[in-house]
């Protein structure tokens, strides 16, 4: 059986997980790499600080004064955020979760996760049979 996400070494791992398949990845990698030049060393920490916050209630990514969705809009103005690109973040972001963990946390940061990329198409104003495309990645 597998463990549940318990602790910040555990959102670690995950993230480590998650980004080794999202900057590949044919769909979304390019953002990564060449619209966001993300340098990953320095960025774990950050995601790490987003995910602990939103499962533990830890304070860490918000008392920095980080905004995620003004730094995904800066993205979008690079180069256009659509649909497919939410839809396949969920998609790895989902199987990243379930290869490793399974229980309640494990289900609230994918739930966290669909509400997350559902409001930022919303605020980006990403169109394209977004309600379509999410029901593929449930």
């Amino acid at each position: 059986m597998k463990p549940d996400i318990e602790n910040r070494h555990d959102i670690d791992l995950l993230m480590q997980n998650f980004y080794e398949r999202a900057l590949v990845d044919d769909v979304i990698g390019y953002i990564f790499t060449e619209v966001a030049h993300l340098d990953l060393r320095s960025h774990l920490p950050i995601i790490g600080d987003f995910w602990e916050t939103l499962l533990f209630r830890t304070g860490g990514y918000a008392d920095r004064g980080r905004n995620p969705l003004g730094v995904h809009r800066q993205l979008h103005l690079r180069s256009e955020l659509e649909a497919q690109h939410f839809v396949r973040w969920l998609e790895l972001f989902v199987t990243s979760v379930d290869e490793k963990f399974a229980g309640t946390k494990a289900e609230f940061i994918k739930m966290r996760a669909h509400a997350i990329a559902s409001r930022f198409q919303e605020n980006l104003e990403v169109i394209a049979n977004r309600e379509e495309a999410f029901g593929s990645a449930r």
